[in-house]
């Protein structure tokens, strides 16, 4: 199989250079040497880099991907963590659904001030409580 130019891999992966040097960097990617100053990749890399693309739309950070890959072999990917992420992305679809009812009710409503609009109250008092969802915290974006 031919190798690959970074340039290439970062073109068809969608992705900066700087990104494959920094998921090299974290182990999560191997080249196969270079051609003069320039990196070279096993085609199988864009597979591999799919599957982190994939993993950070989940919400995986980079360290919990790079437990699921092996050095010489395919991913072991633990069905019960991803599970668990599935579960944890129900748990956020829903508190995301009541807030945004909850901001379209604020929006459309027929109180004279929003202070005065039960519903909004309501919404309120669970920000203060904690009870309304915040946005997870993500992990920055590799460069």
């Amino acid at each position: 199989m031919t190798d690959l130019d970074i340039a290439e891999v970062a073109q068809r992966a969608g992705v900066p250079a700087s990104t494959l040097r920094f998921y090299e960097e974290k182990g999560l990617i191997a080249s196969n040497g270079r051609r003069g100053l320039r990196r070279q990749y096993d085609a199988g890399v864009l597979e591999r880099l799919a599957l982190i693309a994939l993993g950070r739309t989940a919400g995986f950070s980079l360290d919990e991907i790079a437990q699921m890959f092996v050095p010489d072999g395919p991913p072991r990917i633990d069905r019960q963590v991803l599970a668990a992420k599935a579960e944890e992305l129900d748990r956020s679809i829903r508190e995301l659904g009541a807030l945004r009812d909850s901001l379209r009710h604020a929006a459309a409503c027929s109180a004279p001030s929003h202070l005065e609009c039960p519903t909004f109250r309501r919404l309120l008092e669970g920000a203060v409580s904690g009870a309304v969802a915040r946005p997870a915290k993500r992990a920055p974006r590799s460069p």
